[in-house]
């Protein structure tokens, strides 16, 4: 079923202030009801949160641990694993072409082979890392394909497996990434623990919209950044065809409502967000849009961390709608393209540059 979060969330920087809950869905329900709730929240966020999503508590633990580990070691030993080019350990540096944030990161391929060659440089336990992460991978993995499935079901496509064959390929491009970000305590800002700092900070407002009340005319898709937080990860829409999110307690994720607004998200360490990605825009033929996010680094005595799972296809793979979604549409806004093409775009540009625009029929 869908539900909203307990505690809505509250869309400010506008005379009216509107509540916005997560689409929350239950993958234990009946599947008709699952799948046509995926497709809902898809069409109307290009994110939703899972439950009862079938990943084992352990299996999600030991990679954490794995994780936590890594990120816990000297600097000079967490060099060995890089630099990210694009795979291994990076700090600061996101991409090629300027963008930073305030963070470090690991980016693996999900493919046991490279795991296993990557593992010597990631723990003084390789064959233990290997074997951690590769379990995540295959739950995760199979976490998408059957979230895949189900937006199938709820599009009326005759394949089921129409999309969730493209990331259980053999040959898939899909990788992992994990995220830390540091502590931050703001200058001047006297800020000390208590039992109430978990709410504070998940109902967290997004600078920008503030600037807005008060009459300054501040583009709230620019990552503002004000006294209380900075930008760990700067916006963007992640260029696979699904996200499989998870993070620990601390706040920080916010996502850009379709009016221009960012929306903080409350993190939830035992559950699962997912994002619609520019691939599965391009598969809906824009029925689904893929979401822009940002991580703010905010009052926090507590490092964040978050493990992606970016399901992609095989290079060579063709990105097109299928003739059932092109007939209810009357034209393709996007021409065919293959998946290796559109990540030769993706590496060109910057972080929050609009990917898709390249690959848009010229009638569009």
């Amino acid at each position: 079923m869908v539900v909203a979060t307990p505690t809505p969330l509250l869309r400010r920087g506008t005379k009216k202030t509107a509540a916005f809950g997560v689409p929350t869905i239950d993958l234990s329900e009946d599947k008709s009801i699952a799948s046509e709730m995926i497709v809902k929240a898809c069409e109307d966020y290009g994110f939703f949160k899972v439950v009862n999503h079938g990943v084992p508590k352990k299996v999600i633990a030991r990679m954490e641990r794995e994780a936590v580990d890594f990120f816990s070691h000297p600097i000079a030993q967490k060099g060995r694993a890089g630099p990210a080019a694009p795979f291994g350990y990076g700090c600061k540096n996101i991409g090629f072409n300027g963008d930073k944030g305030d963070l470090e990161y690991i980016l693996l391929e999900a493919n046991p082979v490279s795991l296993s060659q990557r593992a010597k440089t990631m723990s003084n336990d390789p064959s233990t890392f290997s074997a951690v992460t590769n379990d995540y991978v295959s739950a995760v993995r199979k976490l998408a394909c059957d979230i895949l499935e189900l937006v199938a079901d709820g599009l009326w496509m005759e394949n089921k497996s129409i999309f969730s064959k493209l990331i259980s390929n053999s040959q898939n491009d899909s990788c992992l990434r994990v995220n830390h970000y540091p502590p931050f305590i703001a200058p001047n800002n006297n800020f000390n623990h208590n039992d109430n700092d978990d709410e504070e900070l998940n109902n967290h407002w997004d600078p920008s919209s503030e600037l807005v009340e008060e009459g300054l005319h501040i583009s709230p898709l620019i990552p503002a950044v004000g006294s209380k937080s900075r930008v760990g990860f700067g916006e963007h829409t992640d260029p696979q065809i699904l996200t499989i999110l998870r993070s620990n307690d601390v706040s920080g994720l916010q996502i850009c409502s379709h009016d221009g607004f960012w929306i903080p998200v409350p993190p939830d360490p035992n559950e699962f967000f997912v994002f619609v990605g520019d691939s599965f825009q391009a598969l809906t033929n824009g029925r689904f849009t893929s979401v822009r996010h940002r991580v703010v680094a905010i009052n926090s005595w507590k490092s964040r961390m978050s493990m992606m799972y970016f399901a992609a296809p095989p290079l060579d793979a063709w990105i097109t709608a299928p003739p059932q979604i092109n007939n209810s549409i009357s034209s393709n806004i996007y021409r065919p393209f293959t998946w290796g093409n559109f990540k030769q775009i993706v590496y060109s540009l910057r972080l929050a540059d609009s990917r898709l625009d390249y690959f848009k029929n010229h009638a569009q």
